[in-house]
């Protein structure tokens, strides 16, 4: 009877632990804790497969967003835009850019671009401010195999914009280092302006069609482009983005950057 006692207490025991290693395991998966058991590989796999099918393309708002300049009859600041000869060649070179100066809530923005066919010079890039004469960024891009819309990305450059001081900035077609005055020059405006904090608020909980609408309400040119531009890029097949990207280049009278995007479904 002492016998029977004594392993009806070590059944009892090892129930114990046997529950409560269940138990544990119970409660580590519940609370995401990661434990021995794994799913197949399989598995996953068509469970990824499935959420990507059940995805819905991704769709741009097809009301077109009105640009707001900030400074309405400003005198004209942007320069080129006609087509010039280089050497044998007949280019367009534009920049992306209003016909005033232009504002940015970014200290690096990116530039834009759009040259009708590739270039036999080098392209230069320069950024100038409105208080010194010496360039702040200077730098040659090698020669462009492609046409269509390019840019630079200052963030990469190091160089950041002071707040509410005017840069122009040039894109130059440099055929002849020792012969400038044979270069296709296009420039613009820009500036650089701080959103005040409930303005901050409201691009931080906005989706990405708002921002574009934000900064296009609140004329914020190149911010608005370089979103359009962007989300292009992300979702190429997307419902009406084009539409507004070619809309924002035609109001401010970028025609021929606009019949490019159109034609080439850039």
């Amino acid at each position: 009877m002492y016998v029977h006692t004594m392993k009806s207490k070590h059944l009892s025991f090892f129930s114990l632990i046997i529950f409560a290693v269940c138990s544990f395991e119970l409660h580590a998966e519940t609370k995401g804790i990661n434990t021995k058991v794994v799913a197949p590989k399989e598995n996953k796999k068509n469970e990824s497969t499935e959420n990507r099918s059940n995805k819905k393309p991704y769709s741009f708002t097809k009301e077109k967003f009105v640009y707001n300049p900030p400074m309405r009859g400003a005198p004209a600041v942007r320069i080129g835009g006609g087509t010039r000869g280089i050497g044998s060649q007949t280019i367009e070179l534009v920049v992306i850019a209003p016909d005033h100066t232009g504002l940015t809530y970014n200290e690096q923005p990116r530039l834009y671009w759009y040259i009708s066919k590739p270039a036999l010079a080098k392209l230069e890039v320069t950024l100038i401010n409105d208080k010194s004469d010496e360039p702040v960024y200077e730098n040659y891009i090698e020669k462009s195999t492609t046409a269509g819309i390019q840019s630079i990305d200052l963030s990469k450059t190091g160089i950041k914009l002071k707040p509410d001081l005017e840069y122009r900035w040039f894109v130059s077609a440099v055929e002849n280092q020792g012969q400038r005055s044979n270069d296709v020059v296009a420039s613009g405006m820009i500036k650089y302006v701080v959103p005040d904090s409930s303005l901050k608020n409201e691009l931080l909980n906005a989706d990405a069609s708002s921002h574009v609408n934000i900064f296009m309400q609140n004329g914020i040119w190149y911010d608005a482009i370089d979103s359009l531009v962007t989300l292009s890029k992300l979702h190429p097949e997307a419902p009406g983005l084009r539409e507004q990207k070619i809309s924002l280049l035609k109001q401010v009278g970028l025609e021929s950057v606009a019949n490019y995007v159109q034609k080439d479904n850039q």
